[in-house]
C-alpha cells in the first residue's frame, strides 16, 4: 500500500490532517467525510474529531453539532460524542467568543485519545482559518502548535479566488503545512465556474486534491469518485 498521508515535501508519514475553509459553510463537512470513506475503502481504521463546533442543537445526550454527528456516524469505530466534539457551542463565532475560552490542552489531549484508538484522524475545524475559539486566539493557533498538515477546502462562487489566495497565504506564513485543497461547488447555477477552477490552481500553491460538484444530502452519498487518487497519494 502507498505511503499514507507524507508531509509535502518530507519522508515522514503523518496520521492526521486538518480540513480548513475559505469561510464557513463551504464544504468543510463534506470533505472530512469523503477522506473517511477512502480510508475506510482502505481498510483502515480512522476517525473524524471536531474540537470545536458551533450552533449545536439540545437533545436527550447534551448539545450536539450536525456536523460533528456526521462525523462520529462515519468513524470506523464506535465511539462517544463527546470524544468527537469536546466542545459543542449553540452560538456562532460572535455569539460564543466573548464568553468562551477553550483550552487547548484538552483539545490535545483528546486529540491524542484518538489517535491512540484510530490509525488516522480528519479534524474539521470551524468557520475560516482565522476563526476564533475565544477572543483572543484563533483555532489556527493550536493547529500550528501540533504541526497538523491542512487542507483548505474552497467554496467555489464570486468572491472565492480572494478569499481562497488569502487563506492560503495566511496559512503559510503562520507556519502552517498546506497540502493540498479542495474545490467545493456551493453555487450550483455559476456560469464562470470553470474559469475560477483554473485560476485557484494557477494561485494556491499546493495541489487540487479533489472536485466536488452541487451535491445536496451529502450523508447519503458516496463522495470518494470525486478525488484525484495521483493527487492524493500522501493519504491513500
Amino acid at each position: 500500500m502507498p505511503h499514507l498521508w507524507r508531509a509535502k515535501g518530507k519522508d515522514n508519514i503523518v496520521n492526521k490532517v486538518f480540513i480548513t475553509g475559505t469561510d464557513t459553510a463551504v464544504g468543510k463537512t463534506t470533505v472530512s467525510l469523503a477522506l473517511l470513506q477512502i480510508l475506510k475503502q482502505h481498510g483502515i481504521n480512522c476517525a473524524g474529531y471536531k474540537p470545536v463546533s458551533q450552533n449545536a442543537q439540545p437533545t436527550a445526550q447534551g448539545l450536539q453539532c450536525t456536523d460533528a454527528q456526521l462525523l462520529q456516524q462515519a468513524s470506523t469505530c464506535e465511539l462517544s460524542y463527546d470524544k468527537i466534539n469536546p466542545y459543542p457551542f449553540t452560538g456562532s463565532e460572535v455569539s460564543t467568543g466573548a464568553i468562551t475560552s477553550v483550552n487547548e490542552q484538552c483539545l490535545t489531549a483528546g486529540m491524542s485519545w484518538l489517535e491512540s484508538h484510530v490509525d488516522r484522524l480528519v479534524i474539521e475545524g470551524t468557520g475560516g482559518w482565522h476563526s476564533r475559539i475565544n477572543t483572543q486566539h484563533p483555532l489556527s493557533e493550536w493547529v500550528v502548535k501540533e504541526n497538523i498538515p491542512v487542507i483548505l477546502v474552497v467554496g467555489i462562487k464570486l468572491g472565492c479566488i480572494n478569499h481562497a489566495i488569502l487563506s492560503a497565504e495566511s496559512i503559510l506564513q503562520q507556519g502552517g503545512e498546506l497540502v493540498g485543497w479542495v474545490a467545493n461547488r456551493i453555487n450550483p447555477g455559476l456560469e464562470e465556474y470553470q474559469q475560477l477552477i483554473t485560476l485557484l490552481q494557477q494561485h494556491i500553491p499546493a495541489p487540487k486534491l479533489g472536485e466536488v460538484p452541487y451535491l445536496p444530502h451529502i450523508q447519503q452519498k458516496d463522495l470518494t469518485p470525486y478525488f484525484d487518487v495521483q493527487a492524493l497519494s500522501f493519504l491513500a
